[in-house]
């Protein structure tokens, strides 16, 4: 049985290039990207050893065999930290991982102050799981039609991944489907993987459990939607983290004049206000 670092470390050695670092192309291979024998030599450990780590025979590195592995695959910045959880994950290290209790869905009063403060903006609380648990009327302008908030508990991650509405409505579905993929290890508990384990998991097939174990980081850019009205909107996205809650407060904002001007639209279209569930 794996581990979520060994898993993180054998996805990333497979989507590198050798020539990528400099390396010489050895011409056809088995497995793509870097041999094990390479990413070995590079972080200085041997073949047996990283061989332990990526089938989760071992599951304590240290510091330093850490920040070698992350040298070695040449990781940025947002890579070396997922490294760095995903090793105090795997060894135990991590509480949130381990905790029982399941995330908490109700929105502390002042958080949903700060949301009617954004009104009648494009904003949303949710948590690491994906459930929409607060949001503006212009969440809610934005959302209709699309399928996104039919459900009595709307679940992002949930829609993205067994909704076939969802594909059409993100313009760059891959992406938004790393993303939340990747939002289950920022914030795991058990409660949260039973969660997706048990009902997710099966409904949304190999598409998730595939990005699930690859751990691929997102870049998080702007957010472009192909909206069932036939508006073509780009969105960029401010998030505050509201730790105490494992929450977050993401607030939506026109990237261009074009989605301004349609985003003005829909909200036209929409009488409703802040509503939290």
């Amino acid at each position: 049985m794996g581990s979520p670092l060994g898993d993180f470390i054998r996805a990333r050695r497979d989507s590198v290039q050798p020539q990528s670092l400099g390396m010489p192309d050895w011409g056809r291979r088995r497995a793509p990207g870097l041999r094990r024998s390479d990413l070995a030599a590079r972080a200085g450990v041997s073949v047996e050893y990283l061989t332990r780590l990526e089938q989760g025979r071992d599951r304590n590195p240290s510091v330093a065999v850490v920040n070698a592995l992350a040298d070695a695959l040449a990781l940025d910045t947002s890579e070396r930290d997922h490294l760095r959880y995903l090793s105090k994950i795997t060894g135990g290290e991590c509480t949130a991982h381990t905790r029982a209790e399941p995330p908490r869905r109700d929105v502390r009063p002042t958080v949903l102050r700060t949301l009617g403060l954004l009104e009648p903006g494009i904003a949303v609380v949710t948590n690491r799981l994906g459930d929409i648990l607060a949001r503006t009327s212009g969440f809610e302008s934005l959302a209709r039609d699309t399928g996104l908030l039919d459900a009595e508990a709307p679940n992002l991650t949930r829609y993205v991944f067994t909704d076939p509405r969802a594909r059409t409505f993100f313009a760059d579905w891959e992406e938004v489907a790393d993303e939340r993929a990747f939002e289950l290890w920022c914030g795991p508990s058990v409660a949260g993987f039973e969660w997706f384990t048990a009902e997710l998991a099966p409904a949304a097939g190999p598409d998730f459990t595939h990005r699930l174990n690859r751990h691929v980081v997102p870049r998080r850019g702007p957010l472009r939607l192909h909206h069932p009205s036939g508006c073509a909107l780009e969105l960029a996205r401010e998030t505050l983290e509201l730790p105490e809650d494992a929450q977050q407060l993401v607030v939506f904002l026109p990237a261009d004049e074009a989605t301004a001007q349609a985003v003005e639209g829909l909200a036209g279209r929409s009488s409703g206000r802040l509503r939290a569930v």
